[in-house]
């Protein structure tokens, strides 16, 4: 990691040649010749210049204007621009249309520069470009828009390089550079993980055009594109990296979901059933339903029955099932009967400012226990904890960069099975009551870093002990293992409160619902798992109590 930010002023120059030296020893095999280019000469810059390109990256944006890039380490910006100019990475004269130019100039500066146009002092930016814009339609440089300025823009034109070169270090295009800087403050920490030859992120040459063309669409889709044209866009992309398929899948969905809400049932259909996304067999089952063609909803419902892809998805057949039988004229199915969990109905007084959870648990306080405010903080942590080595295994392809927060692979079907040893190793550790010892070095080693399941903020010695006491092994074990069995789904569901008896080593989960509120369909598969395995859990329901008027 490079020197503290505040020590040396060109922490994100230094952190930026340590990507372009990072790519370049691991992926140099995938680098086109521009790339390669970039790279080599980049290294020969003057520092002035490297800072000054780098500074323009790591904005927002591809214009700016000559007096806003004030960098005292840099000194005169347009001495630094010069080789920058030269190498054609940055465009002195860029053509702006209207929107950039409001964009880029202040109110006083519009006011002056459009003077013939009457423009006065109270109208606002918006109004006055809605005014021009009929008048002004072709781009030109700024020079052109306003001669009397003496200033200049500078039009980056290397970012759609960049981004490539920041997909290649990081395999996403989410992360920005500012990781770089949140980690050099110490604002995030990470575990380090040894990386070998395999770890990369992306393989082949084609996968990098491919990830940009999904994000692309992704990008597209937030901002109302068509739809069919969209869908084709994502339909036709075709890869064999299991990774960039999950995200391909995603996309159907998400674009399937929107066809959904615009009502546009063929291309809902469509998109759902080239999407192996989880949740995307059940949407195309609610879409036939939707459609009145209950014979194609029942036999897939009864496909799906055959092969669930998850609990969640057997909770949702389930509950269309029925419905289903009823349109078919078929007879009734017997519900699968929900396990009965214990209710309790309490009456308490409204605060300002004091969320329902927080009521209860100051409520349910009593001699000789403590309730804690966890949801799903605790069991997650617990787990994260004591599975640390498994979780951070340096597996090919799971990290590939020093700023994972988790494995990439995380959400991936095979998630659990890759490291299926390393983690019965770990859960092992319950059976003889090693987990405890686990769990608490694991808590001093690695305090702080970022992690999937660990709540730091939430989790305090006080919370870890009492939670190691009271706990039982096989009830912890139990836990653990729904959670592998589908991380994304069972990682959140989890009881509200959590109230311990340190003296009898017991406790008893709660989950409060206040006046009005539902249980949602992940809390009720935890509920029914609880009561299953005789877990202590009640569900309390909360109704406001009149607050009594004094009077004198």
């Amino acid at each position: 990691m490079s020197t503290f930010p505040l020590d040396n002023p060109f922490y994100y120059l230094e952190n930026f040649r340590q990507v372009l030296s990072w790519i370049g020893q691991r992926y140099d095999d995938l680098l086109d010749d521009d790339e390669r280019r970039f790279i080599g000469h980049f290294a020969r810059l003057s520092q002035p210049s490297q800072a000054l390109l780098v500074r323009m990256v790591m904005r927002k944006g591809t214009l700016f204007r000559a007096s806003k890039l004030n960098y005292a380490e840099i000194g005169d910006v347009r001495l630094a621009a010069a080789s920058l100019l030269e190498c054609g990475w940055v465009d002195g004269q860029p053509h702006l249309d209207l929107h950039a130019l409001f964009a880029l100039l202040r109110k006083d500066e519009l006011g002056r520069c459009f003077k013939d146009h009457g423009v006065r002092s109270t109208e606002k930016k918006a109004h006055l470009l809605e005014r021009l814009l009929p008048l002004y339609e072709h781009a030109q440089p700024l020079v052109q828009w306003f001669a009397d300025l003496d200033d200049v823009v500078f039009g980056l034109q290397i970012m759609p390089l960049c981004d490539r070169l920041r997909l290649l270090y990081f395999g996403n295009l989410y992360q920005e550079w500012s990781e770089f800087v949140l980690a050099d403050l110490g604002i995030y920490r990470y575990e380090k993980v040894e990386f070998s030859v395999e770890s990369r992120g992306i393989s082949r040459r084609e996968d990098i055009d491919i990830c940009l063309h999904l994000h692309a669409c992704r990008q597209a889709l937030d901002e109302g594109a068509v739809l069919h044209e969209l869908a084709d866009q994502a339909m036709s992309v075709d890869t064999a990296n299991p990774w960039l398929a999950m995200r391909r899948a995603k996309l159907l969905f998400q674009i399937g979901y929107q066809a959904e809400r615009e009502q546009d049932w063929p291309l809902a259909l469509s998109v759902y059933a080239h999407s192996s996304y989880p949740g995307a067999r059940v949407r195309r089952i609610r879409v036939l339903e939707r459609t009145e063609r209950h014979a194609e909803a029942m036999a897939l419902l009864q496909h799906a029955q055959s092969a669930p892809e998850n609990d969640e998805e057997t909770q949702h057949l389930l509950r269309i099932q029925p419905r289903l039988q009823r349109k078919l004229g078929q007879g009734g199915v017997r519900r699968r009967t929900t396990r009965a969990v214990t209710r309790l109905d309490l009456s308490v007084v409204p605060l300002p400012e004091c969320s329902v959870e927080r009521l209860i648990q100051e409520h349910l306080a009593e001699a000789g226990s403590e309730v804690h405010y966890v949801e799903n903080a605790l069991i997650n942590s617990l787990f994260g904890l004591l599975c640390w080595p498994a979780i951070f295994a340096p597996l090919p392809g799971a990290f590939f960069h020093p700023f994972h927060s988790a494995p990439s692979d995380l959400y991936s079907p095979d998630f659990y099975q890759r490291r299926a040893a390393l983690f019965d190793a770990c859960l092992a550790q319950l059976d003889d009551g090693r987990y405890h010892a686990a769990i608490r070095q694991h808590y001093v080693e690695k305090f702080g870093l970022q992690s999937p399941f660990v709540f730091w903020g939430t989790l305090t010695p006080e919370l870890l002990e009492q939670a190691l006491r009271c706990l039982p092994a096989h009830h912890l074990k139990r836990w653990f293992r729904r959670l592998l069995q589908d991380i994304k789904a069972n990682r959140t569901g989890m009881p509200d409160l959590i109230q311990f008896y340190p003296e009898q080593r017991s406790y008893r989960m709660i989950e409060v619902k206040g006046p009005g509120d539902r249980l949602q369909d992940n809390q009720l598969r935890w509920l029914d798992f609880c009561a299953e395995h005789e877990m202590p859990v009640v569900v309390c329901y909360v109704q406001w109590a009149e607050q009594s008027v004094l009077t004198g």
